[in-house]
C-alpha cells in the first residue's frame, strides 16, 4: 500500500529543520561533590539550583546557557573519579548535539568516545574539547587560553562549555565564524591565527574592538576523497548531520520491519526523501544544484554478484527492480551552502 506517513513526516522535518537547529542540546560532564545525583536536565538557567553545584560549575552551566540551547543535560561525576566513563555511558542513550567536559586531561578520552559513536553507532554527537589534536570532524579543538571575564580567568577547557552552547544555539543559516563573545574582555592571542586555524583549532581573536570566534572549523585536517575540505566546516557538518539523522530516524521509525523491500516501495521512499531535500534548499542545500538521491545501481549489482548471481546481462533499470534481500542501496549528490566568510575585492585605477 505504499508509505502513507513518510511524505508527511519528511515534509514536516524539512519545514522545521532550521527552527530545530536553533535549539540544539548541550551535554556537560562536571566533576562535583556538592550533590549525590547522576543527571540533571535544564531548559533554562533559572531551573538550576545553586545548592546542587559548586560555585564554579554553576557558573559554567550558566555560561553554556548564554548561547541559548534548548536544553542542557548535565552529568555529574565524583571529583575522585578516575575517569568519565560512567557519565559517557549514560549519555550514549540520550539525544544531544554538543558535549563539553571542562577538564583538559579528559580531552583525548572524550574525542575517542565521540569518534566511536559517530563511526560505530551512527550517532551525530559532536564534542568541544581543549587543546587536543583529534583530526576528526566530530571534534572541535578549542585552543584559546586565559579568557578574561569580569576579572576572572577561564581556561580553554572551562570555556568549552560556552563554545558548546554557542554552537548548539546557532541556526543552520548562521556560521559561528566571527561570532562575538561580548562578555570576554581579554585573551591570550594567537601569534599566527591562520596557522592555528589550518591546524584544525577553533580560536578566539581580538579585532581591536571585539573578541570573537575566528573561522568556525573543527579539528579535521587530513582530507580524503570521502572527506574533502567541506568536512572541516562546523556549519556544513551540521547540515550533513541533520540530514543523516532525519533520514535515518524516519527510516527506522516508519520503514524498517513495516514495509516489504520491493522496488515500488523503494521508489516511494526515495521520492519522499527527495521532497525532503528540496525543502532544505535555500537554507541548508544549494538550490541551484540537483540535490537528489536514487537507488545505488552499482552497489545493488555488486551485492547480487557477491552471492554468485550473474547479473551482467541486466540493464540498470532491471537491477533497480531486482531488490536485494533486506537491503536498500542509495546514493546521491548534495551541495551544502556555506556562509560568506571570505572577500576578494579587486580595484583598478
Amino acid at each position: 500500500m505504499g508509505l502513507p506517513t513518510i511524505d508527511i513526516i519528511f515534509e514536516t522535518k524539512a519545514v522545521s529543520a532550521v527552527k530545530r537547529s536553533e535549539k540544539g542540546v548541550v551535554a556537560l560532564i562536571l566533576k562535583d561533590d556538592t550533590g549525590a545525583f547522576d543527571t540533571r536536565e535544564y531548559k533554562s538557567s533559572t531551573e538550576v539550583l545553586p545548592e546542587d553545584w559548586s560555585e564554579r560549575n554553576l557558573d559554567l552551566i550558566k555560561k553554556a546557557f548564554i548561547g541559548n540551547p534548548s536544553k542542557l543535560i548535565v552529568e555529574r561525576v565524583d571529583t575522585a573519579a578516575a575517569n568519565y566513563n560512567d557519565a559517557l555511558n549514560r549519555l550514549k542513550s540520550k539525544l544531544f548535539n554538543y558535549l563539553a567536559v571542562p577538564d583538559e586531561s579528559a580531552a583525548s578520552d572524550v574525542a575517542t568516545w565521540i569518534k566511536g559513536c559517530r563511526k560505530n553507532d551512527s550517532k551525530t554527537y559532536k564534542a568541544v574539547v581543549a587543546n587536543h589534536i583529534a583530526d576528526d570532524e566530530g571534534v572541535i579543538n578549542f585552543a584559546t587560553s586565559n579568557i578574561q571575564v569580569e576579572g576572572e580567568a577561564y581556561s580553554a577547557a572551562e570555556y568549552t562549555c560556552r563554545i558548546a552552547g554557542i554552537l548548539a544555539g546557532l541556526p543552520y543559516t548562521r556560521s559561528a565564524t566571527y561570532y562575538v563573545l561580548p562578555e570576554v574582555e581579554g585573551i591570550n592571542e594567537a601569534a599566527d591565527p591562520n596557522s592555528e586555524i589550518q591546524a584544525g583549532k577553533l580560536i578566539l581573536i581580538n579585532d581591536g574592538e571585539k573578541i570573537k570566534i575566528a573561522r568556525a572549523v573543527n579539528s579535521l585536517t587530513t582530507t580524503t576523497v570521502e572527506k574533502a575540505d567541506e568536512f572541516k566546516k562546523i556549519k556544513i557538518l551540521e547540515g550533513m548531520d541533520l540530514i543523516k539523522e532525519d533520514i535515518s530516524r524516519t527510516f527506522e521509525d516508519e520503514y524498517i520491519g513495516k514495509v516489504n523491500n520491493s522496488y515500488d516501495n523503494q521508489v516511494l521512499f526515495l521520492t519522499a526523501v527527495n521532497a525532503y531535500l528540496k525543502g532544505l534548499q535555500g537554507e541548508i542545500l544549494d538550490p541551484s544544484y540537483n540535490n537528489k538521491v536514487s537507488i545505488d545501481v552499482q552497489s545493488q549489482r555488486l551485492a547480487w554478484e557477491g552471492i554468485g548471481v550473474d547479473v551482467s546481462d541486466l540493464s540498470d533499470q532491471q537491477i533497480k527492480e531486482k531488490s536485494f534481500r533486506s537491503k536498500v542501496f542509495v546514493n546521491g549528490n548534495l551541495k551544502f551552502l556555506d556562509s560568506v566568510e571570505d572577500l576578494k575585492f579587486n580595484i583598478s585605477l
